[in-house]
């Protein structure tokens, strides 16, 4: 049987290598034309990941090479390229191939391609990423600006940095990256900070020749490693997030407070001081942010932006700064998977309409009334508790268990109750108030309707959750 996997990224190898070793033949639709998800596409100096790299490894293709405790995205990359090879999963996946539209008919989804070729699969698997598609705010004269200006997943390789006048807007982990990677070589770098963020320090050591020599030369004793690091790393974060009155929780927040304290003049620390709480947004993992501010050549604006113009940005209070570069590290649009491909299920029923107001989905991989559509990573999933490799895994292993009733003729297609995942929602919306995210903050976490779009429990409920599908949450044909 062929399955349609959209998306090369991550998730996407994913899908094609676990398909391959269940004896099914996946065809994988990239609208891109190179394989690597978020990894192809943010390029940006500083770029690395805040997940422990030997815990950002597929279980059956562990890295003992990792250079540093923190991998850099080239080397993330590179890693998802060698696999790629490994596997031979290139062989599965169409370039420049866009899936534009899915529809459901009969016991097929209809998929098209670049808005003209159709093509029907029992079964499709969508990997499209969360991170995926960039914000782009509004701003008035954007156009009118006379210097170089770019979103961050956009980075324009073409613009020489060193010694000029260069402007961030914003304050996540990818403003707060390029912070540390640019301020020491431009000749003025000013950050536009909407509002303040919690850093918690994260030192980046190197691995040495030995220890990497180790972990080559005993396999089982670099994987208890990963899972003593994954275990450690996803149980105490997602302690803290939903148990704000934990000891995980104390101890982080603490880290986070001590670290600010390091900012010695007193009117930058207040202004560099969030109004909330310690992981109330995610929390931004850094080793020399506050360093890297307080340098001469650095200034943190805290005012609005009033507009660009020809020469850099005006903020509220009248001034202008003056730029060479504008770079929008505005962040990412969460809410949208699967789209922009529209998606057309039972009874001709638009996906758009039933994620209005905020996407669902029974435990993150399958929606009600879209038979044989899978998602990974997909809506509430533990996006910001744990590693994406770890949940990509666990829900693939889940629908495995679903696909293969499909390919073994057992079933024609097989959805979700609308009562499971309505009940389902219910519990993790109802969990969402006793969470840190809920304790006033604004943030990507928060869907339309004010409440976390993120797994709300614990992390040995989404291990349970994920061994097994209960038969009584879906109905077959």
């Amino acid at each position: 049987m062929r399955v349609a996997v959209i998306g090369a990224g991550m998730a996407g190898l994913l899908a094609a290598i676990e398909l391959r070793r269940h004896g099914l033949e996946p065809v994988v639709f990239e609208k891109a034309d190179r394989l690597g998800g978020t990894w192809r596409d943010n390029t940006y100096p500083g770029l690395s990941c805040d997940v422990p790299a030997h815990s950002y490894t597929f279980s059956f293709a562990r890295n003992p090479d990792w250079t540093r405790h923190y991998a850099g995205g080239a080397e993330i990359r590179s890693y998802f390229e060698r696999v790629a090879h490994q596997f031979d999963v290139e062989r599965d996946i169409n370039y420049s191939s866009e899936v534009t539209s899915l529809v459901w008919r009969g016991d097929r989804w209809k998929l098209t391609v670049n808005e003209t070729k159709v093509e029907e699969f029992a079964v499709v698997i969508a990997a499209t990423g969360v991170l995926h598609h960039p914000n782009i705010p509004t701003f008035d004269g954007l156009n009118t600006f006379e210097g170089d200006v770019f979103h961050s997943a956009r980075w324009n390789h073409d613009v020489a940095f060193d010694g000029k006048r260069v402007g961030v807007i914003g304050t996540g982990s990818t403003a707060v990256q390029i912070t540390s990677a640019l301020v020491n070589r431009v000749d003025e770098f000013t950050l536009f900070q909407r509002s303040a963020q919690w850093v918690l320090p994260a030192p980046n050591p190197e691995f040495s020749d030995d220890e990497r020599a180790a972990f080559r030369a005993d396999p089982d004793g670099h994987e208890e490693f990963v899972r003593e690091l994954a275990l450690t790393m996803f149980q105490r974060t997602s302690s803290a997030v939903i148990e704000p009155d934990s000891i995980e929780y104390q101890k982080i927040a603490a880290l986070c407070r001590r670290n600010l304290a390091t900012v010695r003049n007193d009117d930058l620390r207040a202004r560099l001081t969030p109004d909330h709480e310690p992981m109330c947004r995610r929390l931004i993992v850094a080793a020399d942010f506050y360093e890297c501010i307080q340098q001469p050549n650095a200034n943190l604006v805290t005012s609005a932006i009033a507009r660009f113009e020809p020469a850099g940005i005006r903020t509220t209070d009248g001034e202008l700064h003056e730029l060479d570069v504008a770079v929008l590290a505005t962040g990412f649009r969460p809410d949208r998977f699967i789209r922009p491909t529209r998606v057309i299920g039972v009874d001709e029923v638009d996906l758009d309409d039933v994620w209005t107001p905020a996407p669902i989905a029974y435990l993150s991989v399958m929606v009600p009334g879209f038979p044989n559509l899978f998602l990974l990573n997909g809506p509430n999933g533990p996006i910001g508790n744990f590693s994406l490799i770890e949940i990509a895994e666990r829900q693939m292993a889940y629908c495995m268990q679903l696909i293969s009733r499909v390919a073994s003729h057992e079933i024609t297609a097989i959805e979700p109750t609308l009562n499971a995942t309505q009940e389902f929602e219910q519990e993790r919306r109802a969990a969402a108030t006793s969470t840190i995210w809920m304790s006033g903050c604004s943030s990507w976490y928060l869907d339309a309707t004010g409440i976390p779009a993120s797994w709300t429990f614990s992390y040995e409920r989404f291990v349970d959750e994920m061994h097994q599908p209960r038969p009584d949450a879906f109905v077959s044909h």
